[in-house]
């Protein structure tokens, strides 16, 4: 068995720790807060996060060096605005042959980087085709119960891709590889940005049309934007995309979901992240991907929508009849040109 490890204490850090533990994995699990990991070794117990017993395999660490000692594989499961500065640090301390993962979903303001540009960037001994992604369908708070679940892991490398999934695949844990890394990212990536939509949706007190159809036309919106930068438009109808785009929509245990909610019910946005508690990587994203759609052209009225509500005061109320009003349409229009676009 190998020794792994995971950067980032929070539920899905913990949570994939877990998994690896019960894989018979020896477990690092890293926390910038020594108060937290003194407590999780303690107690094994991660509390402010999950609500269970953590396997004996798990052992935290609150200096990133120690932790990432001898470790055949890293996870990074930190916030997206961290990726950088704990790439940094890695970079001095990297030993060859470490095979580099993320599970970390979001997309990078101004620079529009993806994680796995971010990690390569910083640690330039790596190219972007040995990272490799794991993205897919997983609420934290059901993987660490053993509830079946089923994710990607992406890599332009097949044994990086095929390394990530003998460590994590179980009989509660399925892993399927891919090859489309762009289009992994972007689908766990801009998911958040409709779950957003579809708390707030929820939180104006709209029904379960309104939802099946802001989901609908919020996967059509990624499909657009992932196919114009290269990813293949049947990767969005898989774990990552369509799956991962259901469970972030529909389930009291997104931040997501929660954070628009609230905003649907008209919290201001600083009073909304002051209430969380944790990071919701959808708003930083929903400022990644508007940036992203007036770049490449691509027509992404719910992004625009979202951010105008976030970013620009906007009521909810009012965005919902823009959106309402626009000009009539075929709906498959787009996924006409994006099928045309890929077979030529």
């Amino acid at each position: 068995m190998s020794k792994v490890a995971v950067l980032g204490a929070g539920s899905w850090g913990t949570a994939l720790s877990i998994v690896l533990a019960d894989n018979g994995h020896d477990v690092c699990l890293w926390s910038y807060k020594k108060e937290q990991a003194d407590k999780i070794n303690q107690t094994n117990r991660n509390d402010q996060y999950l609500d269970i017993d953590l396997p004996s395999g798990i052992i935290a660490y609150s200096d990133l060096e120690d932790a990432a000692a001898d470790a055949e594989a890293i996870v990074f499961v930190v916030p997206t605005k961290a990726i950088r500065e704990v790439s940094k640090v890695l970079k001095s301390i990297l030993k060859p042959g470490v095979t580099l993962i993320h599970a970390s979903k979001g997309i990078e303001p101004i620079t529009l980087k993806r994680v796995s540009e971010m990690i390569s960037e910083e640690i330039p001994a790596y190219n972007e085709d040995e990272i490799v992604v794991l993205s897919g369908p997983s609420h934290a708070e059901e993987v660490a119960l053993r509830h079946p679940t089923t994710v990607t892991v992406a890599a332009k490398s097949q044994n990086s891709a095929l390394l990530a999934q003998n460590l994590f695949n179980s009989d509660t844990f399925r892993v399927y590889t891919s090859n489309d890394v762009l289009g992994i990212e972007l689908g766990g990536a801009l998911k958040n940005i409709i779950a957003l939509g579809a708390g707030i949706s929820d939180g104006l007190g709209f029904g379960d049309n309104a939802k099946a159809a802001l989901i609908t036309r919020g996967l059509a919106e990624i499909a657009r934007l992932g196919a114009s930068l290269g990813a293949s438009p049947i990767s969005f109808l898989g774990l990552s995309g369509v799956g991962d785009l259901i469970v972030t929509c529909t389930s009291v245990h997104s931040r997501n979901w929660r954070a628009g909610n609230l905003l649907g019910q008209g919290h201001p946005l600083q009073e909304v992240l002051d209430q969380m508690g944790m990071v919701v990587e959808g708003v930083r994203t929903v400022k990644a991907a508007n940036q992203f759609a007036e770049e490449q052209k691509v027509e992404m009225p719910i992004t625009s929508g979202i951010y105008q509500i976030l970013f620009e005061n906007k009521a909810p109320k009012e965005v919902v009849i823009q959106l309402m009003t626009r000009d009539k349409r075929e709906e498959m229009d787009d996924l006409q040109k994006l099928l045309e676009e890929r077979h030529n």
